[in-house]
């Protein structure tokens, strides 16, 4: 069976925020995005009809990246091997996914799907996948092997797709975009990972709190959170979902946690999930490094 765990949340300081002082009160709209609880948290007069907009944003983009939505595009895409002239979001987020595949040298792949499922079944029935199941899955692996271009994105046989360590992050940046389009800024977006515009509107940074403990301040910023136990395979929660793409297996280190900040949401996503897969703190600075503007807020082990 899989077990999934919530590992940012936005600190309870925040409510302690004298808000009396601000003209508009904050509001907060809650709803779902690719399986995870999403909020908003802004302060606006038409505050309603803005998140029912941003409501209607993530069901579209779900409808692209969703992997449990029968008829989104990336079910298409794996169910068939070829998806002929992809939506410009799917490009832009595979674009991002390809950079730190090359910067992590293959740890991230977003052709892992089919091991993932073999996990997955596995759990399912209540056990692990035999050897040879994962040798199999492993051959449907390669990032090399996927063709990507506005024409067609094209699989070789029985490869699949999943961008769930990438998608929340990239949802996050396309609300804010879309916000930033209206002329808005101090909100905070939280799809499983967040992205701050700006900053609260009392002036002070968004206070999110890591599950091992501590604070980041948000200003202008993007926050993701990776765990190799947040979701687990067996009954003991010792079998992590961020399996090793090389290997066929999960993660053998030993990191609780691993927080990255960066200006974007998607990208923070991306490389805190490939950092689960390093070793040491130096490794994963070094990692981190290759990025522009991101670094890590938290490396918390076991």
């Amino acid at each position: 069976m899989t077990t999934r765990r919530r590992f940012l949340t936005i600190s309870a300081a925040a409510l302690a925020f004298p808000y009396q002082s601000v003209a508009t009160p904050v509001y907060t709209w809650q709803g779902i995005a690719l399986g995870a609880r999403a909020t908003l948290r802004l302060a606006h007069p038409d505050a309603k009809a803005i998140c029912a907009r941003v409501a209607t944003e993530i069901a579209r983009l779900e409808d692209i990246f969703s992997l449990y939505r029968p008829n989104s595009r990336l079910m298409q895409l794996n169910r068939t091997g070829r998806l002929d002239f992809p939506p410009f979001e799917l490009l832009e987020c595979l674009s991002i996914a390809g950079t730190v595949h090359r910067a992590s040298e293959g740890r991230f792949d977003p052709t892992i799907q089919p091991l993932w499922a073999c996990y997955a079944e596995a759990s399912a029935h209540g056990m692990l996948p035999e050897k040879d199941a994962i040798t199999r899955a492993g051959l449907k692996i390669g990032w090399e092997r996927a063709r990507i271009d506005s024409s067609a994105i094209v699989l070789e046989q029985e490869m699949a797709l999943t961008l769930n360590g990438i998608a929340q992050g990239y949802i996050a940046d396309r609300v804010a975009e879309m916000l930033v389009d209206e002329g808005l800024r101090n909100v905070l977006i939280d799809t499983g990972e967040f992205r701050a515009l700006g900053t609260h509107p009392e002036g002070r940074a968004w206070p999110v709190t890591l599950a091992a403990g501590g604070e980041v301040p948000l200003d202008a910023r993007a926050l993701a959170t990776s765990a190799p136990l947040g979701t687990t395979f067996d009954e003991h929660a010792r079998v992590g979902h961020i399996l090793d793409p090389r290997t066929g297996q999960p993660t053998q280190s030993n990191w609780q946690e691993i927080s990255v900040s960066a200006a974007s949401a998607a990208v923070a996503d991306a490389i805190s999930t490939a950092a689960c897969l390093l070793e040491t703190k130096d490794e994963i600075d070094t990692f981190v490094a290759q990025f522009r503007g991101a670094q890590v807020e938290d490396a918390t082990a076991d």
